[in-house]
């Protein structure tokens, strides 16, 4: 639940809907339970009175032949009547007849689905102690005011049976016995309630994953687009649509995302200037140097400029290649790094491909395969062999490029990838390149989203290339 918690918005709006929708039912429920209680039981005591009111005039004008009959038909799942020929006196023996009386089975009568009700009152009788519903029981005098008939009668509340119990006065000297009693739930959790319950959780639930599919679709898109922009590619201008906050952050990605590109434009069309116009006193410097009379230093002048040259051409083509968009595909990386080794060995470098799982990547081959190849090219330089294994990682891809060469000293793993720098000690000018070997190879994996990373080992070093897993 946690996990789902944490990684699911439609979840969490769901469980604060479900739970708000929990907490205002239950208030409400609190609320209004004991004012629905109170006028359950007023209804059925006001309906009781009104009964025995009117069965006591039928009496009255009906023969005493024929009320045995009156009786037994007026009685209800929840309420039994009877006369006797006394008023009664003792407030307790009387329940114990009124409780016989309740228990009884209605005369006459066939299944029916109402006798379900009068099981379950006399289960409830049942269950009742007699000692719960007959202490503190006291008959009080029921004036004609607070009933329908014009007459008194005896009143004795049942509040343990949630009932009550009449006896009022016949014209010929007896006494007609009426008692109710009939459970009200004590939890306002029926099935109505329920159903009610689930039938707008269900509701609220179904909005909610509305709502929340429409707030986070753009920003699953918006999540996407970042993460393709942060690995170099080419990411289309996304709709500003939607509720003003995800409009408003999607428009300030596309602002950010055009100036970021006009940043790089800027930036690789000011080298590229810088070094087609260095092109030109170099030329000249050249030339002059040609008409210097001393060798030795005419030789030493030729040489720092052709350094300068060679420089400058390689800034140039670092610029082009930096404008160049190539397009994001996927392939199989495994293939392209055995390619390269293979080719690299046609070429007399001692380059061995340990092998690896096969694995489809969506990256950009070209730039991939040139980074790759300044990693072997070094490990063969200056190490005099290189192997190259690809391994599956927690997170990513990783391609490993080990030599048997002196290694980097540790204050310096981090100045190497610095543009056209070049150790004096363990890499010479002579043998090595002008130094943008690796930062063009680190330039095109964090490009890619990933890093390279050098390690010392007892003989020779390891170039580490990790990549991510696209999503």
């Amino acid at each position: 639940m946690m996990g789902i918690w944490q990684r699911s918005l439609a979840a969490r709006f769901i469980l604060l809907l479900l739970l708000a929708l929990a907490l205002s039912q239950g208030a409400g429920f609190l609320i209004s339970w004991d004012e629905r209680g109170q006028a359950l039981r007023s209804a059925a005591k006001s309906e009781f009175f009104s009964r025995t009111a009117s069965l006591t005039l039928l009496l009255e004008s009906t023969p005493s032949a024929l009320h045995s009959d009156i009786l037994n038909v007026s009685g209800t799942n929840y309420s039994r009547f009877w006369i006797s020929t006394e008023a009664p006196r003792d407030a307790s023996s009387w329940w114990q007849d009124a409780r016989a009386q309740l228990l009884k089975p209605l005369p006459n009568r066939t299944a029916a689905p109402g006798d379900a009700e009068e099981r379950e009152v006399s289960t409830k009788l049942t269950a009742v102690p007699s000692q719960a519903i007959e202490s503190g029981l006291v008959w009080s005098q029921l004036p004609s005011t607070s009933w329908p008939l014009s007459r008194p009668a005896l009143y004795l509340p049942l509040e343990a049976a949630n009932g009550s119990g009449l006896a009022v006065r016949l014209a010929d000297d007896v006494w007609l016995n009426a008692v109710y009693a009939k459970s009200i739930p004590n939890s306002p959790l029926t099935l109505q309630s329920l159903l009610s319950l689930a039938i707008t959780a269900l509701a609220l639930s179904l909005i909610a994953i509305v709502v929340a599919r429409g707030i986070t679709r753009p920003m699953r898109h918006l999540a996407a687009a970042a993460e393709l922009l942060g690995r170099g590619e080419s990411v289309p201008h996304l709709p500003e649509s939607g509720p003003d906050d995800i409009r408003q952050t999607v428009e300030a990605f596309n602002r950010m995302q055009a100036r970021i590109q006009r940043f790089v434009d800027d930036r690789t069309r000011m080298l590229a200037a810088i070094g087609h116009d260095l092109r030109t006193p170099i030329t000249s410097l050249r030339l002059r140097a040609e008409f210097v009379t001393d060798p030795e230093v005419q030789e030493k002048m030729l040489a720092t400029i052709e350094e300068i040259r060679s420089m400058t051409e390689a800034a140039i083509a670092y610029a082009r290649e930096e404008a160049t968009v190539e397009a994001t595909r996927a392939v199989d990386v495994s293939a392209l790094v055995e390619s390269l080794c293979d080719d690299l060995a046609e070429l007399g470098m001692q380059v061995s491909y340990m092998g690896g799982p096969k694995i489809i990547y969506r990256c950009r081959p070209d730039a991939l395969r040139r980074a790759l190849r300044n990693l072997i090219e070094n490990a063969v330089r200056y190490g005099e062999q290189a192997r190259v294994s690809i391994h599956h990682a927690m997170e990513g891809i990783d391609i490993i490029i080990e030599d048997d060469g002196p290694g980097i000293p540790n204050h310096a793993r981090e100045q190497v990838f610095a543009p056209f720098f070049r150790l004096e000690d363990s890499r010479s000018r002579d043998t090595g390149g002008i130094g943008l070997g690796l930062s063009i190879a680190r330039a095109i994996v964090r490009h890619h989203g990933g890093d390279i990373s050098l390690n010392n080992l007892d003989a020779g070093m390891r170039a580490l290339i990790n990549l991510p897993l696209t999503r």
